[in-house]
């Protein structure tokens, strides 16, 4: 039997198991033109919760009763495709099921003997293409200035201080547990951390952090910690709006400080953006990222949940900040 994972309810507020229905199937075989393929592990990130609305965004929301799907890593165990064969490895956005037929258009092969094959999912995938095009083509990080991340002991924020810190900057880190602040500074090489869940003042704690005040904002979160690191942005500062999981649950539009003044007074430059507008770029970005590991530049950490059955709720425990660096699912 096959087992699939469905979207049976859309979500008000954080999602909970009830808003997924498992099924089973009978294992598909594959015709002419197509491969079998075997989940191996399956990518789940915030984003995948704004897919679950339905309204329109850059993305397709989810479809009720229709499987969900994510990043995933998968084997060839059949193939009637001559560019496969059995054994090959490929990444690509797949379902969430056990076994799938594909037509083979963007597959994407992946050598297992060059790295691990977690790691095309995190740092040798979308989270890493993420930070690298994120820092570099929209905050433009010079020597010497000092960037802020929030999120920081995520699978995305993990890699932009590392590579903040390769194109020499000071580097301010916010996370939520002190040993997520020990492991940023310690693991990853941030040079100061702050925990916004102990902290009661944040505007004055990444003061402190930042006495020469924040040129870069890479934010992963937006909300309130974005207010306090935007009352320290410099003249000519740079924001990288990346993720907003703070309010990813909110069931109300939630009201901050208004950045207009700010934006205007300091010429403060504020860019969102999602990883496919750098498609045409992919393989230049992997190419670096992939560099910097072999030179030990760039490191990574996974937390891996075991089973396929737990993927909905390694999911959701990325709401409670659950995992350090990318979470994976191990099928």
């Amino acid at each position: 039997m096959n087992k699939t994972i469905l979207l049976d309810n859309r979500p008000q507020g954080k999602p909970s198991h009830s808003d997924f229905k498992f099924v089973e199937n009978d294992k598909p075989s594959p015709k002419d033109g197509e491969v079998l393929l075997k989940t191996c592990y399956v990518s789940v990130d915030p984003y995948l919760r704004g897919r679950m609305i339905d309204q329109k965004s850059y993305i397709e929301p989810f479809e009720l009763n229709k499987p969900l799907s994510s990043g995933i890593i998968a084997e060839v165990v059949e193939s009637k495709i001559d560019d496969f064969s059995k054994g090959d490895y490929v990444s690509a956005m797949l379902d969430w099921k056990e076994y799938q037929v594909s037509d083979g258009q963007n597959l994407q092969k992946v050598d297992p003997d060059q790295a691990p094959l977690s790691t095309y999912l995190g740092v040798l995938g979308m989270t890493g293409l993420t930070a690298y095009f994120g820092l570099t083509d929209i905050g433009k990080p010079k020597e010497g200035e000092t960037v802020v991340v929030s999120g920081a002991a995520g699978a995305v924020g993990t890699v932009v201080g590392q590579i903040a810190k390769i194109k020499g900057c000071r580097v301010v880190g916010i996370a939520g547990t002190d040993e997520k602040i020990d492991m940023i500074k310690s693991k990853f090489g941030f040079d100061e951390a702050v925990n916004y869940k102990t902290t009661s003042d944040m505007k004055k704690a990444i003061a402190e952090a930042a006495p020469d005040g924040v040129d870069v904002y890479f934010d992963n979160v937006g909300g309130p910690i974005t207010d306090a690191v935007m009352a320290n942005i410099n003249r000519h500062g740079r924001v990288v709006a990346c993720g907003a999981i703070s309010t990813y649950n909110a069931t109300e539009t939630p009201t901050g400080p208004r950045l207009e003044t700010t934006l205007i007074k300091k010429s403060v430059l504020m860019q969102g953006f999602t990883v496919g507008n750098y498609a045409e770029k992919f393989k230049e970005g992997v190419q670096q990222l992939a560099s910097w590991m072999q030179s030990g530049d760039l490191t990574y950490t996974e937390t891996m949940v075991e089973g396929f059955d737990n993927i909905p709720q390694a999911f959701i425990d990325l709401f409670d900040g659950k995992n350090e660096g990318k979470m994976v699912v191990k099928v």
